[in-house]
C-alpha cells in the first residue's frame, strides 16, 4: 500500500542523513520511478524534502526542518507502531507489520522489537468491512465519487457522495464527504452502506473538518432517570461509567443520564428486558409501557 511505503520513507529519513533513490527502491521493493512518485507525493504534502543529483547525491529532509531523531523515544515509537499495525486488523492483511518488520533491520533504536500495545480496529463485519474501506481508500486517492446504498432510520436511498476522510470513531468506521443530493457534507456509516462503486473523477474541494465531538453529535436533551436491578451495574460502569447511578437502600441502582434520540432510549432500555423501571420523563415512560402491552399482546395472538 502507498501510505505504508510513505511513512516508510520518512522513517528512513529520520535515520539517516542522506538516501539515494536506488537504495529506498531496493528496501522497499520497487522502481525508481515510484519513488521518485512517492518523493515527488511528500513534498506536495508540505513535507521539505531536498534532492542533490550527482556521486554524492540523495535525498534529505531540508536542514532546518530536520526532525532530530532522538525526539523520537522509545515509548513514542511503540505508540506510532502500535497504531500503524492497528490498520492491519482492518485490511485482514499484515502488511504494515511486514513493513515495520523491514524498517527494523540494523537494530535500529527508532523501531524496536519488542510490542507491548496491541489496537483491534476490526469489527463483527470484518469480511464485508475491508473491502469496503480499500473501495473508499482507492476513491480517496483517485478524487471519484462514491455511489451507494444507505440504511438509515429514515428508510433506504441512494447516494453520490465525494468522499474526504475516512474515520474510525464511536467503535465504528465512517466516511466524510460531500453528500451531492443533501448538497451538504455528511457522515456516512459504513455498516450501514452497500453496494459500493466508485464513479466518475471530482474536483478537490476545500472541506471542513468533521466536528466529531460528543456533543455535537449526541447533544442530549432528554434528561432520564431509571431503577436498574444491582446485577446491571456492570453495564451501567461500562457504557457510562461509575457516576451514572446512586445505589438505593433495597440495592437497586439509580440512574441518571441525557438522551439525544427518544427511540434510542427506548430500545436501550428493553435490552435490560424486566430489569429496568423508567422513572422520567413521564412520556417516555408511558410510550415504552404501550410499546411493552402491543408486544405482549402479539405474543400472545401468535
Amino acid at each position: 500500500m502507498k501510505i505504508d511505503r510513505l511513512i516508510g520513507i520518512l522513517s528512513v529519513l529520520l535515520q539517516k542523513e542522506k538516501v539515494t533513490a536506488p537504495e529506498l527502491a531496493k528496501k522497499f521493493e520497487v522502481s525508481r520511478r515510484t519513488i521518485s512518485r512517492d518523493i515527488e507525493d511528500l513534498c506536495k504534502a508540505g513535507i521539505p524534502l531536498v534532492t542533490v543529483p550527482g556521486q554524492n547525491g540523495g535525498i534529505s529532509i531540508m536542514e532546518g526542518y530536520k526532525v532530530d531523531s532522538t525526539l523520537l523515544t522509545s515509548d513514542d515509537m511503540q505508540a506510532i507502531l502500535a497504531g500503524l499495525r492497528s490498520l492491519d486488523s482492518v485490511s485482514g492483511s499484515n502488511r504494515v507489520a511486514q513493513l515495520m518488520e523491514k524498517l527494523s533491520a540494523g537494530a535500529s533504536t527508532l523501531m524496536p522489537g519488542a510490542q507491548n500495545i496491541l489496537i483491534d480496529l476490526a469489527s463483527w463485519y470484518k469480511e464485508s468491512l475491508a473491502p469496503k474501506i480499500e473501495i473508499i481508500r482507492q476513491a480517496m486517492d483517485q478524487h471519484n465519487v462514491l455511489s451507494f446504498r444507505y440504511y438509515g432510520p429514515k428508510g433506504e436511498s441512494r447516494r453520490v457522495v465525494e468522499p474526504y476522510y475516512l474515520i474510525f470513531r464511536w467503535s465504528s468506521w465512517y466516511v466524510w464527504g460531500y453528500c451531492r443530493s443533501r448538497e451538504d457534507y455528511r457522515l456516512f456509516k459504513l455498516n450501514r452502506m452497500e453496494d459500493l462503486v466508485t464513479g466518475e473523477p471530482f474536483a478537490a474541494r476545500t472541506v471542513p473538518l468533521p466536528d466529531l465531538s460528543d456533543e455535537r453529535i449526541f447533544p442530549g436533551g432528554i434528561p432520564v432517570k431509571a431503577l436498574f436491578e444491582q446485577d446491571c451495574k456492570w453495564r451501567l460502569v461500562e457504557e457510562f461509567g461509575t457516576g451514572c447511578f446512586e445505589e438505593q437502600a433495597d440495592g437497586r441502582l439509580l440512574f441518571r443520564g441525557d438522551y439525544t434520540d427518544p427511540e434510542n432510549l427506548l430500545t436501550w432500555l428493553l435490552t435490560f428486558r424486566e430489569k429496568v423501571i423508567l422513572l422520567e420523563p413521564e412520556e417516555l415512560r408511558e410510550k415504552l409501557l404501550a410499546s411493552l402491552e402491543k408486544t405482549i399482546k402479539r405474543y400472545r395472538e401468535e
